[in-house]
């Protein structure tokens, strides 16, 4: 067994091209752990950000970049059940989806839903865990409601658009050409706006405003989302694209019972992971295994091309999911 593997690393804080190929050690499994063989590693943004130097992982994770993979199983760690060498899995990770191996907690995983390829499975777990955690089980989304979630074309917003949808809310959704406004009302968005010339918050006003709005943009979003929000209405902030910083009349709050909340998905505990893959497993991977949802897929670069990964992913010009080759299948 080969004791070193190709990985990408992040070489300094800066752009796409401080992604450099290296050969790394291979990690070795710990307890409540696998070692996966990557055959395909997702990107998404908080990869940029960590790239960055603005995300920076946990003292205990790998500080190689990827926070989502498929593949197969090649080591089973002390204390876990369930699975075994040969499994072929996606997970949710800490960091160490740029490589050959990478290690995870087995609670992190979920099988490759029935039908789907691991190409299609690499694609799952980021977009998945964060959609479910936020939009359903701290938003509270119900059928019946109005949802609204900015950036409808991306890997989180194509997937928050499918699932809401299959649960019965209507659906609006922002972003930033009509091409992309065209993907988002074939998944199920009722009305998709194009940001550039529509305002998303007098459209909203006119249906009454939105129960429940995913926001990934911060910034002067802030206080439109506030004032799009119906009565009682719910803002769940997931990244700040556009800062974290606003001046807001918070008097709205307390008047129209609004709710402010958000979440990042990286720090939270193993524990927490491992019950929103249960709660995935149970409610969504049906889903998946028959159809009914499924993955948009962009594109695809060879591990070594992570920096033009990046570069297709921060041109906002992807619909859908980005992801890197490894060991393919």
């Amino acid at each position: 067994m080969a004791l070193t593997m190709r990985a990408v690393e992040i070489n300094a804080p800066g752009g796409p091209d401080v992604l450099q190929p290296v050969e790394r050690p291979r990690p070795e499994v710990g307890h409540g752990q696998v070692v996966i063989e990557v055959a395909w590693a997702g990107v998404n943004r908080p990869d940029a950000l960590q790239r960055a130097g603005l995300y920076n992982p946990p003292s205990t994770a790998s500080d190689l970049p990827g926070l989502e993979a498929s593949g197969h199983i090649v080591e089973v760690g002390p204390g876990v059940s369930g699975w075994a060498v040969g499994d072929a899995v996606c997970a949710l990770l800490p960091g160490g989806g740029y490589a050959e191996f990478v290690a995870t907690p087995a609670a992190h995983c979920l099988p490759v839903p029935q039908g789907l390829s691991l190409k299609q499975a690499s694609c799952l777990p980021e977009t998945y865990f964060t959609v479910w955690s936020n939009v359903f089980t701290r938003g509270g989304l119900q059928g019946g409601e109005r949802f609204l979630v900015h950036g409808g074309s991306s890997g989180i917003g194509t997937t928050a658009i499918q699932l809401a949808h299959h649960f019965g809310a209507r659906v609006f959704a922002t972003a930033g050409s009509e091409d992309k406004c065209a993907a988002c009302r074939d998944l199920g968005a009722e009305v998709a706006l194009n940001y550039r010339d529509a305002d998303f918050v007098s459209v909203m006003k006119e249906q009454g405003g939105a129960d429940l709005i995913l926001c990934m943009v911060g910034g002067p979003y802030i206080a439109r989302n506030l004032s799009a929000l119906a009565d009682d209405g719910r803002l769940v902030q997931i990244a700040f694209l556009q800062g974290p910083k606003a001046e807001v009349n918070f008097a709205q709050l307390m008047t129209r019972r609004l709710t402010m909340t958000g979440s990042t998905l990286r720090p939270q505990s193993d524990l927490a992971k491992a019950r929103i893959a249960q709660d995935l497993h149970e409610a969504v991977w049906p889903l998946l295994s028959t159809g009914r949802i499924g993955p948009v897929m962009d594109s695809e670069f060879a591990l070594e091309e992570a920096a033009a990964a990046h570069a297709r992913m921060e041109s906002s010009g992807h619909i859908g999911k980005i992801v890197l080759e490894v060991a393919g299948g």
